[in-house]
């Protein structure tokens, strides 16, 4: 089966401050919207781990999947998390090629 990128989004919550909350987006290449959901999981799992131990956050794996904005003190709430293919636009593309040549990309 081909894999697909997924976007993984899970609402997350600082338990300090219940009132601050926002949503944690993954992104990785899985053939499922299961193992998707599972890849995330694994990876920001092994992020707090490092976190816990002292280490530095991995920075993302080969597969694409990383966890480089989990911070301590805010909750996942992963039985709320939604799954879906990635759905990109050229609009960062295009902002790049902006940015890197120092012109609009001619269309």
């Amino acid at each position: 089966m081909t894999k697909l990128y997924f976007q993984v989004d899970v609402p997350t919550r600082n338990a300090a401050q219940p009132d601050r909350c926002g949503l944690h987006v993954f992104t990785g290449a899985a053939e499922t919207e299961t193992e998707a959901l599972r890849m995330a999981r694994e990876t920001c799992d092994a992020a707090v781990a490092a976190h816990a131990a002292g280490s530095a956050i991995p920075r993302r794996r080969p597969d694409g999947w990383g966890a480089r904005g989990v911070r301590s003190g805010w909750e996942l709430d992963w039985a709320a998390a939604t799954v879906a293919v990635w759905e990109h636009d050229s609009t960062l593309r295009t902002f790049h090629a902006f940015r890197t040549q120092g012109a609009p990309p001619s269309r």
